[in-house]
């Protein structure tokens, strides 16, 4: 039998998924596929009661990563302290697992791009308050001393902060400077500067010399906000490796086997134009 799985979110063109794991198919020798569907705010649960028969799992991006854990049945201890999941697991019995491994993908791609960076060393700055945010921060609280989450909407980095607890603080975006001071890294968790959106005004000359700045977004690989940290010397991580890196455990979890050992990044850069 065919083993179906793909990635649901709005706007969903950018996605790099369907190449990476359709590689990764190909390599192993699974039958398999992998696709990527248009899914609005709010009609999750709609899609899923219609397709859920026919797939095994799905992946979820902005801007359903809350609507996904309210689906599920059961929840791992990872979505549920993020209070968000990017993966979703269809059983034969009916239930529908969620997991969360956009934490998984973020160390990952901190420990490929950044190597020695160690998030106990100082406070990290996370950049918005939605699901992928919350992911992030949900992993980075227990590493870091302190959390700083900024949101141009303080209530809802307040949400957050009392979502996840521990030494998750809430920032106003126009406190930005202040919560930069000391910083050993910043992680956008925002739509800002994905192709189409808008971009970040930051006051990047307030980071520490050594803290490292990462950006989940990917299409296009050096944002804006990468190219300006690079352009003022700072240690840089992007959002390919992060995707590549959260896409490890959901393609084992799809297809029932680890990825096979295959440089999707280069087949990813080379779709991205190089």
């Amino acid at each position: 039998m065919t083993l179906r799985a793909g990635v649901v979110g709005q706007p969903i063109r950018h996605s790099l998924s369907p190449l990476i794991h359709a590689a990764w198919l190909r390599a192993a020798g699974i039958d398999g596929t992998y696709e990527a569907f248009e899914v609005p705010a709010g009609t999750l649960a709609r899609f899923v009661e219609g397709r859920v028969g026919g797939l095994v799992g799905l992946n979820v991006t902005l801007p359903l990563k809350e609507e996904a854990l309210a689906l599920a049945h059961e929840a791992s201890a990872r979505a549920i302290a993020a209070g968000a999941a990017n993966l979703l697991i269809f059983q034969q019995n009916g239930t529908i697992l969620a997991d969360n491994t956009d934490g998984l993908g973020l160390m990952a791609a901190f420990a490929a791009q950044s190597p020695g960076f160690d998030a106990a060393s100082g406070p990290v700055v996370v950049l918005g308050a939605g699901g992928a945010a919350r992911g992030a921060a949900a992993t980075l609280s227990a590493l870091a001393p302190s959390v700083r989450v900024v949101n141009r909407t303080l209530a809802k980095a307040e949400a957050l902060r009392d979502q996840i607890g521990g030494p998750v603080e809430a920032w106003p975006l126009a406190e930005a400077a202040r919560a930069f001071e000391g910083a050993v890294a910043v992680v956008n968790a925002t739509s800002a500067g994905l192709s189409g959106e808008g971009s970040l005004d930051l006051p990047l000359e307030a980071l520490p010399a050594d803290c490292v700045v990462m950006d989940m977004v990917y299409k296009p690989l050096e944002t804006e906000l990468l190219r300006l940290a690079r352009a003022r010397k700072l240690r840089t991580v992007d959002g390919l490796e992060m995707l590549i890196g959260q896409a490890r455990p959901s393609f084992e979890a799809f297809y029932g086997q680890p990825p096979p050992d295959l440089d999707v990044r280069a087949l990813a850069l080379k779709a991205l134009g190089g």
